[in-house]
């Protein structure tokens, strides 16, 4: 028994001695960043074609020809799709970064949302989800409609 007891109180003592920062180890600050895009650019260039991958990968379109399926056929074209859920939740820290965000209620409140969704996104297309990209898409497209409602596309 009071080996077992040594044993633990062994344990304990690693545990503490891993947990402190050596003292000839420096602490070095973050890089700064400098901001360059506009949120129109970030707009434009990021979140767009992102979201535009996502919602296009699963459709259903009818037409006079009629039913056309898309989907991602394999590994590669969901990976594509989970790549670009992934930025598009990415985007979201970028739009709240610096001098972006006009105000720190609504604006942080609707990129936290579109950011949650791209991750269920992402999730759906990791798990090669059609059903979840299907239900996701409505959500993704919410927050952006929400978010051009109170913002202005300009």
């Amino acid at each position: 028994m009071a080996l077992f007891v040594s044993g633990v109180g062994f344990v304990i003592a690693g545990a503490r001695a891993t947990r402190s920062v050596p003292a000839t180890v420096a602490v070095v600050a973050p890089p700064t960043i400098e901001s360059v895009a506009t949120v129109k650019q970030i707009m434009r260039a990021i979140v767009m074609p992102a979201a535009a991958t996502v919602w296009n990968s699963v459709a259903t379109t009818i037409s006079h020809q009629g039913i056309v399926e898309t989907q991602p056929q394999n590994d590669e074209e969901w990976a594509t799709v989970a790549a670009s859920a992934a930025v598009l939740a990415e985007s979201a820290n970028l739009l709240l970064a610096d001098h972006r965000a006009p105000d720190q209620g609504d604006w942080v409140t609707m990129a936290k949302a579109m950011a949650d969704a791209a991750n269920v996104a992402r999730k759906a297309a990791e798990a090669k989800s059609t059903e979840g990209i299907l239900e996701v898409g409505e959500t993704i497209n919410k927050t952006c409609d929400n978010c051009h409602g109170r913002y202005s596309r300009s």
